[in-house]
């Protein structure tokens, strides 16, 4: 890295230093390459989040109205088979509550919980490895700066005087990995924060979707178990 830094250094326009990106990537060195490298990894994951979070591929309002419909009229064969043709998160969730639907609204209510859960997890573990690069890459930057510094000031051991005039170009080149760390993890956090809120949105709308789409069941269920129970009254408003 070192080397590097006093090629940059020769390197002048007007006896000022000139830095293209060419030899701002010498500059950083290993560290730099591997910051770069986790910069690539957080755009990719950015743009895989920002496909999956998608409220039409989360939870499409022409499932929520099919399902809707077969279970009302009591076809949860053709519910679930509907699901499986159209694997979602809303899908999965439908097929945990249709599970359990014999025993009870309490029991489905349960089941669409727990599925809500494992797959609020399962969406969070993509987005959390944002804030794993927001994290590292700070103080992969700093430890590029550190060993930076450490060799500039080497490179001045041998003179008797230095001036701050001959340190200050080694030290300010050695911060550029501060600056390519700080440059991934500001955005990475930024991002991580915006999914993450992303997430619990689309938890919570494609719960409660869920959950309206086993409201008519719900109700003609009710209806029936009090006809059932009072079939004189039910004669009466017939």
């Amino acid at each position: 890295m070192t080397n590097a830094i006093y090629y940059v250094l020769a390197q002048t326009v007007d006896g000022k230093p000139a830095m293209d990106w060419q030899q701002l990537l010498e500059a950083g060195g290993v560290v730099g390459y591997i910051i770069i490298g986790m910069s690539v990894v957080m755009v990719t994951l950015i743009m895989q989040n920002l496909l999956m979070l998608r409220r039409g591929n989360l939870a499409p309002v022409s499932l929520a109205k099919q399902a809707h419909e077969l279970i009302t009229a009591g076809r949860l064969q053709e519910a679930n088979q509907l699901c499986r043709d159209n694997p979602c998160f809303l899908g999965d969730m439908i097929q945990a509550g249709l599970s359990e639907i014999e025993l009870g609204n309490t029991v489905v209510e349960k089941a669409l919980e727990d599925a809500s859960a494992e797959h609020s997890a399962r969406m969070m573990r993509k987005v959390e490895y944002l804030n794993v690069i927001g994290t590292l890459t700070p103080m992969l930057g700093l430890l590029g700066t550190v060993w930076g510094m450490i060799q500039a000031f080497l490179e001045f051991q041998s003179q008797a005087s230095p001036s701050v005039s001959e340190f200050a170009p080694g030290i300010s080149f050695a911060l550029v990995t501060t600056l390519m760390g700080l440059s991934v993890a500001i955005p990475a956090l930024g991002c991580f924060a915006l999914l993450r809120n992303r997430v619990d949105e689309m938890v919570f709308e494609t719960s409660l979707l869920a959950e309206q789409v086993f409201a008519g069941y719900r109700k003609a269920r009710l209806k029936r178990k009090v006809v059932s129970q009072n079939p004189a009254s039910a004669k009466g408003t017939t």
